[in-house]
């Protein structure tokens, strides 16, 4: 059993190598391949660990002496100065069981697969839609506005009972909040905002229920108004920025390799394509932060209680062990043949997102969709003018130029 006293690089968040703005930061990349557990420091300076390996990283997840929140005084951020504010309202993705088990079931059913498979039709159109709307008349397009971000935005939006007319201001007040680099008082305030946003959504639903989740939670008489706002926020964010930039950076990616668009063609072939390219980008880069609450050795070093780890789910998901081997593409590559089945981009263990049938159900249908229509679809721009948003917790494209 080793320990590592002081810390070292990488110091989170790491900037993306431009060169491969696809790959994780050459910092993780590189403590990936000094050993699956190594020491590094938060821009504050304060020491973490940082755990790369692809079982080390679903160990993290997993093993309850590592805990999720974020009320703990230890708990690892890279934004400190954010620390009252997340716990003031954690979101259930932030606490431990039983709280977080407590709440997050209030929501699941509205995430099964049953459930998710049923609005299949009701996504296809939606999808058809948008591309109606980008190609009535136009031979090109900005592609995240016309496309990667309504179609997202709009189902979740369904779903919550979230007037879609108000996109503009939550998609501007959640920018903010993922924004690593926002003024501490920029974040307060649009937490604020949006808080105050979905608590009154919540209480006129409560007097005019319809079908949504919202107007559900609102029926309950165990939660308050601030918890369902909560809940709201982190399913109205999630529902629409991780599935915006997955799509907008899987279309990069498949336009880098005309030849593998082909294989969308293949119905059959879509689901596994998609976690293919959910394992290669992996948009949430930062990695996802636990505390230890007990003494635990983690591939020969002992972690203690107090001690801040990042579980970075990016180089897990290019583990050459895993995902890997002589007879198999490199994990650094997109090969849309690959089992990528056991990815952890949607992180694991009881935390393990919430929203992920959903996202499937959306990335596929959009893919599928938007190659099968636009055939000719390629960049307007070259690939190194494009604008990456390295300042976000979730990574993704400012802007994807393109035309048909």
């Amino acid at each position: 059993m080793t320990t590592t006293p002081a810390p070292t690089t990488p110091v989170l968040p790491a900037p993306h190598d431009m060169r491969c703005p696809f790959s994780p930061p050459p910092a993780y990349t590189d403590a990936a391949r000094t050993g699956s557990v190594s020491r590094a420091a938060l821009p504050d300076g304060t020491p973490i660990w940082l755990v790369t390996g692809y079982a080390e990283v679903r160990t993290v997840l997993s093993d309850q002496r590592f805990s999720a929140d974020a009320r703990h005084p230890a708990f690892p951020l890279f934004t400190p100065d954010r620390r009252e504010l997340i716990a003031e309202n954690p979101a259930f993705i932030r606490l431990d069981d039983p709280e977080h088990a407590r709440l997050r079931r209030m929501v699941t059913g509205d995430f099964l697969v049953k459930r998710v498979e049923a609005m299949r039709p009701e996504i296809q159109q939606i999808v058809d839609d948008a591309l109606d709307r980008m190609t009535d008349g136009a031979t090109g397009a900005d592609l995240v506005s016309a496309f990667a971000l309504p179609v997202p935005s709009l189902v979740i939006c369904l779903l919550l009972g979230v007037p879609y007319e108000d996109r503009e201001m939550f998609q501007a007040l959640s920018a903010t909040l993922l924004n690593t680099f926002a003024p501490k008082e920029e974040v307060a305030r649009a937490n604020d905002e949006i808080l105050d946003y979905l608590g009154g959504l919540a209480a006129h639903k409560k007097e005019h229920p319809a079908e949504d989740i919202l107007s559900r939670l609102a029926a309950r008489d165990d939660l308050t108004l601030r918890e369902i706002a909560s809940t709201g926020v982190l399913l109205l964010i999630a529902g629409h920025e991780t599935t915006a930039n997955m799509i907008g950076l899987s279309t990069v990616l498949l336009l880098r390799q005309p030849e593998q668009i082909a294989k969308l063609a293949d119905p059959a072939a879509v689901p596994g394509a998609v976690e293919e390219l959910l394992r290669h980008t992996t948009i949430v880069h930062t990695g996802l932060p636990r505390v230890a609450v007990e003494d635990i050795e983690l591939d020969g070093t002992l972690i203690r209680a107090g001690d801040g780890v990042f579980a970075m789910l990016s180089t897990a998901n290019r583990d050459e062990g895993m995902f890997g081997g002589p007879d198999r593409t490199s994990p650094d590559e997109v090969d849309l043949d690959r089992d990528a089945r056991r990815h952890l981009a949607f992180g694991f263990g009881v935390h393990q997102c919430l929203g992920q049938p959903l996202a499937r159900a959306e990335l596929q249908i959009a893919l599928a969709t938007l190659f099968r229509r636009l055939p000719g679809l390629r960049l307007a721009v070259p690939e190194s003018e494009l604008r990456f948003r390295s300042d976000n917790v979730i990574y993704g494209l400012k802007a994807l130029p393109v035309t048909w």
